[in-house]
């Protein structure tokens, strides 16, 4: 089969589009670029609590579960948060993986898209990608939950 040129000019656009999308989807935000080395698969096994590494900032503590990619191909990373009471872990924000969130206890406040919903133990949140976003622990007490996050930002 023979491309001309008028052939080879019309779809030319269509294969350089997503391209273009991802690289201006890195110019606004480059913490959303995705990964340039691919990341490593995550091992099948246990991950005993006492046993994962605590980080502390001044509103939070956390711990960081895994991270990385699935035999089936999708980058994911899970960690969880203590949130003190009134705190937020950042300001709202968007990438390009998707997270939910998994409450253990207390009780947090989710807002996507300008739209707000208080979510307490055993309730889930869910974003999709590239949604505006942001948690705060609304409660008197810690908030503690957990973060899955699945995409090409992931891991």
């Amino acid at each position: 089969m023979q491309i001309s040129r008028r052939d080879l000019c019309a779809i030319l656009p269509a294969a350089i589009l997503p391209v273009a999308l991802l690289d201006a989807l890195a110019a606004q935000n480059p913490a959303a670029a995705p990964a340039t080395t691919e990341p490593a698969l995550i091992a099948s096994g246990a991950y005993a609590w006492d046993q994962l590494p605590v980080t502390h900032t001044d509103v939070s503590e956390g711990r960081a579960i895994f991270k990385g990619k699935l035999a089936t191909g999708e980058h994911v990373e899970v960690h969880e948060t203590t949130l003190h009471a009134g705190a937020m872990p950042h300001p709202p924000h968007h990438h390009l993986h998707s997270e939910m969130w998994l409450v253990r206890e207390g009780t947090l406040e989710i807002t996507i898209e300008g739209k707000a919903s208080q979510i307490g133990p055993g309730s889930v949140g869910f974003v999709a990608s590239d949604l505006l976003h942001g948690i705060k622990n609304i409660g008197t007490t810690s908030a503690t939950y957990f973060v899955v996050a699945i995409g090409p930002t992931a891991a």
